[in-house]
């Protein structure tokens, strides 16, 4: 078999690692039940404090225990459990708006609890969210464990490193991707199969992509992308902006613009939602 000349050292150190079958799926385990303990006392426990104190704060204990042994190294967790949890507890503002995005902007439910357990945006955002939090910190591994459950589970993929405000909705979802350095308005929403990603990668001279550039779109506040649609590149799409199917946007637009097939109309939209 030919021997491939390899930029990093990376085949020795992974051996190092104590990452065995049993730790990954303990570590699988305990993130399901993380985020369901989160959402669960986020939106419905009626003393959150103590809920994430109890409930919350031990199952972060064991993921950090895991980190502990698998890199054997304590900068892999730079953050204390009770910090963390506080942080997550705090994403309960976010979670109720992006319930009331999904009521405000989906005509087939009133229903916040279908919402909460069966729409798969919503399932997909509260995962990124709480990555986010763990992604913030510099936390090893966890938050694309986090993230990558997500996918799994609802084929929306979206970077635990994306900025992404308040009351944000994805209907339907299939598709979806978010890269790691975009940045999300507040009151945005897309549709399945809809692209936020980097037109290109700059390489070092060794020719390794250099990384952590902004590379993915700017979405201000209220924008609306449809199906289908591919934004590349760190432009920005202005706010109150509508993005019509299957458009591939690589410059960016202005406030209230309506792209449809790479054009633009300055004029907004008015009487309702629609291109």
């Amino acid at each position: 078999m030919e021997n491939f000349k390899m930029a990093f050292a990376w085949s020795n150190e992974l051996k190092r690692h104590k990452l065995d079958y049993n730790t990954l799926c303990s570590f699988q385990n305990d993130i399901d039940t993380l985020v369901r303990l989160v959402t669960a006392g986020a939106l419905f426990d009626s003393d959150p404090v103590k809920f994430f104190q109890t409930r919350v704060e031990p199952v972060l204990s064991e993921l950090f225990k895991y980190l502990h042994g698998v890199y054997e190294d304590k900068e892999a967790v730079p953050v204390s459990t009770a910090q963390l949890s506080r942080e997550l507890m705090d994403l309960c503002p976010l979670f109720e708006s992006d319930v009331d995005a999904a009521l405000c902007n989906d005509p087939a439910t009133d229903d916040p609890i279908e919402v909460v357990f069966a729409y798969p945006g919503f399932k997909a955002i509260s995962y990124q969210r709480i990555a986010h939090c763990f992604y913030r910190h510099g936390v090893a591994l966890i938050p694309r464990l986090i993230s990558e459950r997500a996918h799994a589970l609802t084929g929306i993929d979206i970077h635990p490193g994306a900025v992404i405000g308040g009351h944000f909705f994805i209907d339907h979802g299939t598709g979806v991707v978010i890269g790691e350095t975009a940045v999300i308005g507040n009151s945005v929403t897309l549709y399945q199969g809809v692209t936020l990603g980097a037109k290109r990668f700059h390489r070092a001279a060794n020719g390794v992509v250099i990384k952590g550039e902004p590379r993915h779109p700017i979405i201000e506040d209220g924008v609306t992308i449809y199906a289908g649609a591919t934004i590349l590149g760190r432009i920005t799409i202005g706010a109150q902006s509508v993005i019509g199917g299957n458009v591939w946007v690589t410059e960016g637009v202005p406030a209230q613009s309506r792209v449809t097939q790479q054009r633009y109309l300055s004029n907004s939209f008015i009487d309702g939602d629609g291109i």
